[in-house]
């Protein structure tokens, strides 16, 4: 099964040396760590929707490993998808 992030990705055009995801999501997606370069980071708000989330820095230090950390608290809106 994909998560949930994964159709709003472009793995055609990484790996990516940053990638900054602006809405909540419960976890980091596996699919976004893909796209990133080592060396790379991801930064997005990890937590429930309409709480206060943690701000996520995801380093890829090398090939299917990762370095994560929480820089700060914030609210962001929550990941959503159209209908369409």
């Amino acid at each position: 099964m994909k998560d949930r992030a994964s159709r709003s990705t472009w793995p055609e055009c990484g790996p990516f040396d940053a990638i900054v995801v602006t809405a909540a999501l419960g976890e980091v997606p596996p699919s976004l760590i893909e796209q990133l370069k080592v060396g790379g980071r991801l930064v997005m708000p990890v937590g429930s929707a309409y709480t206060t989330q943690t701000l996520t820095v995801v380093e890829k230090t090398g090939p299917g490993e990762t370095a994560k950390r929480a820089v700060g608290l914030v609210r962001f809106v929550p990941f959503t998808r159209s209908k369409d």
